[in-house]
């Protein structure tokens, strides 16, 4: 493996281990982004199951957005995340950035969920 992914591997298991000894009551809002696509998901760790899910592949985001890779994709995907995770009663959650800087597009998605009304 090169040394970018190994740094990048590390980085995420050392997010996700300090979310795990701080937090482990809410479920986890894990985001992932590549350079076309963003995507986040509400996770519980305790049994495993993807609780909501949007990302920029969705049909209804995919109509509306002329790139899925930007910041104002971002901001869409972060708005349907919090939207579907209020229709699943979910209120509180733990910010999982995973390897990524919190900047750009990872924060425009967690201010978009805030103001949607997700709290962490």
């Amino acid at each position: 493996m090169s040394s970018n992914k190994m740094v990048l591997k590390k980085r995420r298991h050392r997010v996700r281990k300090s979310l795990r000894l701080n937090e482990n009551t809410r479920p986890r809002l894990s985001v992932h982004r590549t350079g076309r696509n963003i995507y986040a998901q509400i996770i519980d760790d305790t049994t495993a199951v993807t609780l909501a899910s949007a990302s920029t592949m969705d049909k209804e985001l995919k109509g509306k957005l002329k790139n899925g890779g930007d910041v104002d994709a971002a901001i869409e995907v972060g708005k349907e995340i919090a939207q579907k995770a209020t229709k699943a009663g979910i209120k509180e959650v733990v910010f999982d950035r995973g390897a990524y800087v919190y900047h750009g597009r990872i924060k425009a998605l967690a201010d978009a969920a805030r103001e949607g009304g997700l709290e962490f």
